[in-house]
């Protein structure tokens, strides 16, 4: 035997002093919530940079329509998507594990991103023919506005790299996949993640009303359900994306016919 050989000692494995590990439920929420803080401050500060720049005594009328004109809005988005990945990386950095293997940061097969793309498509589908339905509008207001206001200064391009690249990025890997693997090996399993994730996702979206919350978290537990299935969060970014550019310009075509 190998073992009793004086020319061959046996290979003596030592463990590592600190193995890798996934935060669970309430290192995932405070991590979450440090997330978070990051990427409001990341947008704060192009909101404070244009508020600031204002010539003149300050006036919160002026204040609010620079706050929500589309170039302040999409360079305040762009802004936020580096302050989120730092926070992220931070997070998985003390927990040893790659970040992208903590992410599920791995491509989907073409079945499964055809898969997801059809079951987002019947779903979006189901929610406008519902909105029209109800007599509402199938856009939101503020997507219209938003969209006025950026070609006025001439920033839709800017807007459109903010809405259907930065924002996905930056919240798919903050929902769908920092708090979903965290919160999916913790107490709440698979399904409590998908539906807390969504939630947390959901409130990202205060600027919409209790009909779009609805449509904004049922494609929140879409894409959960979408995260388990295939391990990806990439799946999960390109189908923000293409919801994100949907949305965009349907919001074009209404403002161009209004």
């Amino acid at each position: 035997m190998d073992s009793l050989d004086p020319a061959a000692p046996p290979i003596m494995v030592t463990p590592a002093r600190h193995p890798p590990r996934v935060w669970k439920f309430w290192g995932t929420t405070l991590w979450g919530l440090f997330i978070f803080i990051m990427l409001f401050a990341g947008q704060l500060v192009v909101v404070g940079w244009f508020v600031l720049r204002q010539e003149g005594p300050f006036d919160l009328a002026d204040a609010i329509q620079v706050v929500g004109g589309g170039l302040t809005i999409s360079l305040s988005v762009i802004m936020g998507l580096p302050a989120a990945l730092g926070a992220i990386w931070i997070a998985t950095r003390l927990s040893r594990t790659p970040f992208a293997e903590y992410l599920a940061l791995r491509w989907p097969s073409w079945r499964q991103l055809a898969i997801g793309i059809f079951a987002w498509v019947v779903l979006v589908a189901s929610f406008d023919l519902l909105s029209r339905a109800l007599g509402r509008e199938v856009a939101p207001g503020f997507m219209v506005d938003v969209l006025k206001s950026a070609s006025a200064d001439g920033a839709l391009w800017l807007l459109i790299v903010a809405f259907c690249v930065a924002a996905p990025i930056s919240e798919e890997f903050f929902a769908r996949g920092f708090l979903y693997r965290g919160w999916s090996e913790s107490f709440l399993k698979v399904p409590g993640a998908i539906l807390l994730s969504s939630l947390v996702w959901t409130g990202l979206h205060m600027q919409y009303d209790w009909f779009f919350f609805g449509q904004v978290f049922s494609i929140g537990v879409l894409f959960g359900w979408l995260r388990y299935r295939s391990n990806s969060t990439w799946l999960t970014v390109v189908l923000h994306g293409l919801n994100n550019l949907a949305a965009t310009l349907q919001s074009i075509w209404l403002a161009a016919s209004a």
